[in-house]
């Protein structure tokens, strides 16, 4: 049984072209684009970053060829690989783009050899188990990326890193990017409607088998349509049971996860989850115990701390954990008039729903206090529980700092945590890892800045999953 998911394909490809040395698993990139466009731009350019192609067009074919030869020295597959990729124009905006996607091009059940029956596969893993290519009129893999990224009007100043050594600057690094959306393509998905729980023709994928919903003690593959509905937002409760990926958390993840732990009053000790800032010092094991105090300067209980505090609140927060609103100015803006009030540290309650908790974005040298972000929901527990404080004393006491029981992306009992925002988000919810990973992992919904182009432990658990799946 064969599936060809329409939203995944796209034109009629031209021409195979090898993706360098012979490994594991041999990939191809089947170009598809027109005379003159992505691969076929012409426009004369300098290597860049062991890149020795000349033109735009070969420098992209390069990059392409880089990640096709990661994945197929760690895959193994007697069968062929073949990614027909091309160059569109995706949309963008001037301060946002998409940068580019890839999927499977079909999905086989029930084929020759199937270790699960009644379950999808995507093509190249299927034809890995099978052994032989199941249909050999379309490719594996689709692939289509932004060529106006960097153009004015799309993402201005920011272009695609077209260097295979991964030093990408303020750019986006094009081999990372081609990583991760070959990684999809090659499995690292469900197939299953995130937003109606409904299985593909009523058969669910093989990674359904593996998505662990803890508040049901159910796989998805166990669930209704109604139950997989709600778990795909049930964050911090839907993780990854494999034994391959969950075995090497130890010697991927970090032990410590950010957490604020409020003690006091028992009503409402808990440890809330946490966005954590891109700037000012990190939270360490030791953490930071205090009161929690509001800033007060909009008639509220809590305020935004745009401009200095008042003498009063000042000497309210002094000493004390501070409990800002977002909104209006920057987040730096607001910690650093926390901290030049006396606060040593600052709790920054979102004024949208969901969770988890966002980081906070910005850059200022002189924060020397640590901050966070908390969920909108948490906000109102802390507010309510600040409802009754003194003007000197709130009574609610946490800590702010690293849970070290826990390691970063993964729950009490050691399972890898996948992405279920609150807010489905649809192509990216149960099709990643959670964004609480650390160290950063390449299948998490965003790409940062500080990956590797390396798939395998003790760098990244991607690997480790495609095994879960069937791969080697």
């Amino acid at each position: 049984m064969k599936m060809t998911p329409t939203r995944l394909l796209f034109a009629a490809f031209a021409c195979l072209l090898p993706a360098g040395l012979q490994a594991a698993a041999t990939i191809t990139i089947v170009n598809s684009d027109a005379a003159g466009v992505g691969f076929n731009d012409t426009t004369t350019v300098s290597p860049v970053g062991g890149n020795t192609g000349t033109t735009r067009g070969q420098q992209r074919l390069n990059a392409f060829q880089e990640a096709a030869t990661i994945w197929g020295a760690t895959l193994t597959s007697a069968v062929t690989i073949r990614i027909g990729a091309s160059w569109p124009a995706l949309t963008c905006t001037a301060n946002s783009a998409v940068l580019g996607s890839a999927g499977t091009a079909d999905i086989e059940a029930d084929f020759s050899g199937a270790p699960v029956a009644n379950r999808w596969y995507p093509k190249a893993l299927a034809n890995k188990i099978a052994g032989s290519e199941l249909d050999g009129s379309i490719v594996d893999i689709t692939a289509r990326f932004n060529v106006n990224l960097g153009n004015s009007g799309c993402l201005t100043g920011t272009s695609f890193y077209l260097g295979l050594d991964n030093i990408h600057g303020t750019n986006v690094d094009l081999v990372t990017v081609l990583l991760h959306e070959f990684a999809h393509g090659l499995g690292f998905q469900t197939y299953t409607s995130t937003s109606t729980g409904n299985y593909i023709s009523g058969t669910p994928s093989i990674w359904d088998d593996f998505l662990l919903d803890t508040t049901s003690n159910k796989v998805w593959s166990g669930m209704s349509a109604s139950e997989r509905v709600a778990s795909a937002i049930n964050n911090g409760r839907l993780v990854w049971s494999g034994s391959n990926v969950n075995g090497s958390i130890s010697s991927v993840l970090t032990l410590g996860s950010p957490s604020l732990l409020v003690t006091a009053p028992a009503t409402f000790a808990a440890s809330y989850a946490v966005g954590l800032a891109a700037f000012g010092p990190a939270l360490t094991s030791g953490g930071v115990t205090a009161d929690i105090m509001p800033v007060v300067d909009t008639g509220s209980n809590t305020g935004l701390a745009c401009t200095p505090l008042s003498t009063a609140n000042a000497a309210a927060v002094n000493g004390k954990l501070a409990l800002v609103d977002r909104g209006t100015c920057g987040f730096t803006v607001k910690v650093k008039n926390a901290q030049n009030a006396g606060a040593i540290g600052v709790i920054l309650a979102d004024n949208a729903a969901g969770s988890p908790p966002p980081a906070l974005g910005g850059a200022d040298a002189t924060l020397t206090i640590p901050s966070v972000r908390i969920t909108q929901a948490d906000g109102v527990t802390l507010k309510a529980a600040l409802a009754k404080r003194s003007r000197t004393r709130s009574g609610v006491v946490a800590r702010l700092g690293l849970n070290g029981g826990l390691y970063q992306g993964a729950d009490s009992s050691v399972r890898a945590l996948m992405y279920a925002p609150t807010t489905l988000a649809s192509g990216s919810s149960v099709s990643h890892f959670d964004i609480t990973a650390g160290r950063n992992q390449l299948m998490e919904p965003s790409i940062n800045s500080d990956l590797t182009h390396n798939v395998t432990t003790p760098s990244d658990l991607t690997f480790q999953l495609f095994k879960d799946l069937g791969w080697n």
